[in-house]
């Protein structure tokens, strides 16, 4: 972050000093009291479980600059150069405070969200803008409203083009963050069956993704993936739309496409004109040419080069947990235990399809479908079956709905992860395939890791 006046932060949060130090100006933010430095500004945010206000002495003692809380209390003061400002709600008081930072960048910002492969897309457009521009893309998953403005207070004036990624549970949550970073592009890679929990229906979903616009107008460019069924026929009368897809003729279509093992290539049709340049994907799976063709239309958006876009994405860099593939042992395991949905469980099947030798599924729950869990999870399993999956082995309370989709014949289910570490290590084999994939919150990666650690 670049450096902030006091003055123009307590103006943005509209705040009030309780404590005026002599520090007048701060370039770092913190929410965890365990990584202040000293100078730092740190927010006590109030969660589900925690409060840091009860930080606030430990914080101030460590030498932080600048303390934003929403609890008016006698506070220590460790050093004169220490301010302490106080807001109605210190979650707000960062949004408010990412909202004016980004105002003051010379900067274009690209949003993304959508039910599945938000976090592969934004790596594939950081790579895709790589050769021309200075880019920053969302670490991680910090993608709701607290990552998200974190985010945007780690950028500074020397990045041209941020890449954030929007997530949300419920509707206005994206609108809330869209307000905040105001995009100049924005990306909806699909619309799924995440967060039916709380939202009931897709249109519900598709509602609250398109809160991604919220402030476009004719300036603006909404980017989606054409060959979803509830962005095919999206239109706007307020904001450009581009559609890209492999099926139809589409703004950029996905043509001469080739699904390698551990990798694709295709070349590109924009606006029905042919373009003579393959684009090499170092990363498998047939869904990743749409998210790949999301990434080459917001370069060209941005005047990048087919040359450049080629370039930049034979060169990228995934964030880890997503379709890894790791060689061990005489077996191969396709990590991809970061997050999991129907879609990107269905998509997860098809790569471990293109791979040679016993094949073997590890899946876990499907977190947040609400009343539709039962029947995804069982056509999940179902799917399984159909791709030629050799060996199903589940964990979770959708046991049941996994094997009435695939059948018991070699299936499965476990009641821990280190019960399936075991069976793994006393029944893998030279050139079995693991595909090892659940919602986040399961902790799938514990798996790979106990399996990487020694010999079976």
């Amino acid at each position: 972050m670049d450096n902030i006046k006091l003055q123009d932060i307590v103006k943005a949060i509209g705040g009030k000093l309780l404590v005026e130090g002599k520090q007048r100006d701060f370039s770092r933010v913190v929410i965890d009291s365990r990584k202040v430095n000293k100078g730092d500004i740190f927010f006590a945010i109030k969660g589900e479980n925690f409060d840091a206000h009860k930080f606030v002495d430990n914080v101030l003692e460590n030498g932080a600059g600048l303390v934003i809380v929403h609890k008016e209390e006698e506070y220590k003061s460790f050093s004169e150069d220490s301010s302490i400002v106080l807001v109605e709600d210190t979650k707000k008081a960062l949004l408010d405070l990412a909202s004016f930072y980004i105002d003051t960048l010379d900067i274009k910002v690209v949003g993304i969200t959508g039910s599945t492969g938000k976090t592969s897309t934004k790596d594939l457009i950081a790579a895709a803008l790589s050769e021309k521009y200075k880019v920053f893309k969302t670490k991680g998953n910090f993608n709701n409203d607290i990552g998200m403005p974190l985010m945007i207070l780690e950028l500074n004036k020397d990045y041209e083009v941020a890449i954030l990624e929007m997530g949300m549970s419920n509707l206005g949550e994206i609108e809330t963050l869209a307000r905040v970073a105001k995009p100049d592009i924005a990306v909806i890679t699909n619309i799924g069956t995440s967060h039916m929990e709380n939202l009931k229906t897709r249109d519900n979903i598709l509602k609250a993704k398109l809160e991604i616009t919220t402030l476009f107008n004719e300036n603006n460019v909404l980017i989606v993936n054409g060959e979803n069924d509830k962005l095919h026929d999206l239109e706007s009368n307020n904001y450009k739309i581009v559609k890209i897809g492999t099926e139809s003729d589409y703004n950029f279509k996905g043509c001469r496409i080739i699904i390698n093992k551990d990798n694709i290539e295709f070349s590109v049709k924009e606006n029905g004109r042919a373009i003579d340049q393959t684009i090499f994907v170092p990363v498998p799976g047939k869904h990743n040419v749409l998210n790949s063709l999301l990434a080459v239309a917001v370069a060209r958006h941005l005047g990048v080069s087919y040359e450049e876009i080629a370039e930049g994405i034979k060169n990228l860099e995934a964030t880890s947990m997503r379709l890894d593939v790791i060689k061990h042992e005489g077996y191969t395991i396709i990590n991809d235990a970061y997050n999991a949905s129907p879609d990107s469980m269905i998509a997860a099947l098809e790569v471990l399809k293109t791979y040679e030798g016993r094949k073997i599924a590890v899946l876990g729950t499907m977190k947040e479908l609400g009343e539709e869990s039962p029947k995804a999870h069982e056509e999940v399993a179902k799917y399984a079956k159909d791709s030629k999956v050799d060996m199903l082995i589940t964990l979770g309370e959708f046991n049941s709905d996994f094997e009435a989709g695939f059948g018991s014949e070699n299936f499965k289910a476990f009641d821990s992860i280190e019960d399936i570490v075991h069976y793994l290590k006393q029944n893998l084999k030279d050139g079995d395939v693991l595909l090892v994939k659940a919602s986040r919150s399961m902790k799938f990666e514990n798996i790979i890791n106990e399996l990487q650690k020694k010999s079976i």
